[in-house]
């Protein structure tokens, strides 16, 4: 039925990843792909996002395009950050290379910076898009989880599970920022998942002073201390609170480490790609069945799709409840 509905409607699918780039990012290129020579239309890749729409920069893609690339972390597409697209100008100019290649349709891949383009075009010259959620920070409304998110909160846990050990060794208290400018997702979860004594997040509004009562009210006996801090934290970072707390309990043997872009690369988990696959192929049936201007998303194990102006900018206070930061304080007891 659904390969009818799109009889003479949509014949060319364009596609392109944006914003900083995530595990799993390929595994949903690749459904798009697949998903529309399924239902006869072509696909059209667009080098480094939307700025390959406006230099015309792009690549016809088919089967063989997407081969062997569902387990490869970063983008074949490329990603950039796209200054002209922000103005009308820049995005006149992109309406103009997607109508003369004959592109009757856009799937994008990023945050909430890539939606927020999508958003503003998509109004400006009535186009079909539709988004999919590719960012490790999992702050966009509309869907449990993002596309890159799981591979990044595991591969921290990763990191942290061997800082461990030579934390241990050495009876030191380290620091770990990861990455999370506007939100603390992956220090929350991969915090939980390590077992860390204290987890710093924007959402949370601690303190080095919490920190401190923390550790002097744990178990004095602990050879080792993690305390994990999202990078956008209010008190300055990873360096900052370990500047307070060695300043103030000198008798730490206190470290920093800082993972930094580790958590963007590296093979997307089998979570990850399942759910690339999932909403890549929602994302073209979406358009095949007249859905624009919204973000494809996974809540229940259920395929929604949420307009963008409800899905970009944080919802922070939504995903970090206060039952998440009552499960920190029992477990880091």
């Amino acid at each position: 039925m659904l390969r009818n509905k799109q009889m003479n409607k949509i014949k060319n699918i364009g596609v392109l990843t944006s914003g900083g780039d995530s595990p799993g990012m390929n595994a949903a290129i690749r459904a798009v792909v697949r998903a529309s020579i399924y239902y006869d239309i072509e696909v059209t890749g667009f080098i480094r996002g939307y700025e390959g729409l406006i230099n015309n920069d792009f690549i016809p893609m088919d089967r063989k395009s997407v081969a062997n690339i569902i387990q490869r972390g970063g983008t074949i597409l490329k990603t950039a950050r796209s200054e002209a697209f922000k103005t009308v100008e820049g995005r006149k100019k992109a309406y103009e290379s997607l109508k003369a290649n004959g592109i009757d349709a856009l799937v994008v891949i990023g945050g909430d910076g890539t939606f927020t383009g999508a958003n503003i075009f998509s109004k400006e010259f009535d186009f079909p898009i539709v988004g999919l959620p590719g960012t490790i920070d999992n702050d966009l409304a509309g869907t449990d989880f993002t596309i890159g998110y799981d591979s990044a909160i595991n591969t921290v846990i990763d990191a942290v599970d061997r800082i461990r050990d030579t934390a241990e060794s050495h009876d030191r208290l380290f620091i770990v920022e990861v990455m999370g400018r506007d939100s603390g997702l992956i220090a929350l979860r991969s915090g939980i998942g390590v077992g860390a004594e204290a987890i710093m997040i924007p959402e949370a509004n601690m303190n080095a002073d919490d920190v401190l009562h923390k550790l002097e009210h744990s178990r004095k006996d602990k050879a080792s201390k993690i305390i994990i801090v999202a990078e956008g934290d209010d008190t300055g970072g990873a360096f900052k609170v370990g500047e307070i707390l060695q300043e103030k309990y000198p008798h730490y043997d206190t470290k920093v480490s800082v993972l930094g872009h580790i958590q963007r690369g590296g093979k997307p988990t089998c979570m990850d790609r399942v759910l690339a696959s999932r909403l890549g192929v929602a994302a073209v049936e979406g358009l095949i069945n007249g859905e624009s201007g919204v973000m494809a998303g996974q809540i229940n194990r259920e395929i929604v799709f949420t307009p963008f102006d409800h899905a970009i900018k944080h919802i922070n206070a939504e995903k970090v409840s206060s039952k998440w930061l009552k499960l920190i304080d029992i477990l880091s007891f």
